[in-house]
């Protein structure tokens, strides 16, 4: 198997949702620690790397670490949990879905009867089935606040890759290869895997601001509009690697874009233009760091997202990692 879709296939499968991601953290730490220079843990968990050059410009990578999750907040007689989300979870992906907890017991999710089925789905109607006789013995096995994540597993159909946490493993993959492929250059180059990201771009802030960098870009997944009666959107899975143009959130520094569309095309790497209706990055948070910062983000092209079963390309993958490797020493 390749080296990055082994490393995809890891990722993904760890328990890691947001406040969470400490196993996600140890493994990244591993893979990148013979290739940088130095290594921080913040006090939000963020994990900070280092990869010195001659000092000409801080440049701040960034990929979030946790994934989208539940959150148990009732238990009830018969042994039942009501949950809340962690992030950004809709009742049509949770119905019939396995979940696991930090303790690694697993449940799956049902609902309640509903008297039209036209009735839409609710999340306050549902709940989490671990298999208990009453709450006593649910009680031994789950606590109120735990969290629980997706249980799914890695599954590739060769060039398109299926899982769940590909939001935002994947970018997490892509700074990783990038920390192992890039030579030396005169910008220092800081890598970081960010925690908290779905719930409200956490972790960027504190470590932007730590950092203070120079140019600062996000590495995410993106929508898609190639699927059946989808969204109007220019970005399809297969055609290369996406450069934000705005989302909700931000809107991208000219010189960032302009940079990474140059590079691209200098280095025939095959890459496509973002603009993201809904949702934000880390970028929001970088780009308004201290006095401001020239920012932007590469997206790696996603279906499915925010579900447990996320799509990506691996040609996709293979060009992020080609359009940053080269773009970082052009800033």
């Amino acid at each position: 198997m390749h080296d990055k879709t082994q490393v995809l296939k890891s990722l993904t499968e760890i328990y890691g949702p947001s406040g969470e991601e400490e196993k996600v953290r140890e493994f990244i730490k591993n893979e990148v620690k013979k290739f940088v220079d130095d290594i921080k843990i913040d006090a939000m968990g963020n994990l900070i790397t280092l990869k010195k050059g001659n000092g000409k410009k801080k440049i701040m990578l960034a990929a979030h670490m946790d994934e989208i999750g539940l959150c148990c907040t009732y238990i009830d007689e018969k042994g039942f949990l009501r949950f809340t989300t962690v992030g950004g979870v809709t009742p049509i992906t949770c119905l019939s879905g396995r979940v696991i907890f930090s303790n690694g017991k697993i449940g799956t999710i049902g609902e309640e009867k509903r008297e039209d089925i036209k009735e839409p789905l609710k999340l306050n109607k549902m709940y989490i089935d671990i298999g208990a006789k009453d709450k006593k013995e649910a009680e031994d096995m789950v606590s109120i606040g735990d969290t629980a994540a997706f249980l799914r597993e890695f599954t590739s159909l060769g060039k398109r890759l299926i899982a769940k946490a590909f939001d935002d493993r994947v970018g997490c993959v892509v700074l990783i290869q990038v920390i192992k492929e890039l030579k030396r250059c005169d910008n220092d180059i800081y890598f970081v895997f960010t925690v908290q990201e779905e719930v409200g771009t956490r972790g960027a802030q504190p470590s932007a601001y730590r950092i203070a960098p120079d140019i600062g870009i996000a590495v995410d997944v993106t929508s898609t509009g190639d699927t059946p009666q989808g969204i109007h959107m220019a970005v399809e899975l297969g055609k290369g690697t996406a450069i934000k143009v705005k989302d909700r959130g931000m809107i991208t520094h000219p010189k960032v874009r302009g940079t990474l569309i140059e590079v691209a095309r200098k280095y025939n790497i095959p890459y496509q233009l973002e603009v993201l209706e809904t949702g934000a990055t880390d970028g929001r948070v970088i780009q308004m760091a201290r006095e401001g910062v020239m920012a932007g983000a590469v997206s790696i092209p996603c279906r499915y997202i925010h579900s447990p079963s996320e799509m990506v390309d691996i040609e996709d993958v293979e060009n992020s990692v080609k359009l940053l490797v080269k773009a970082i020493s052009s800033f």
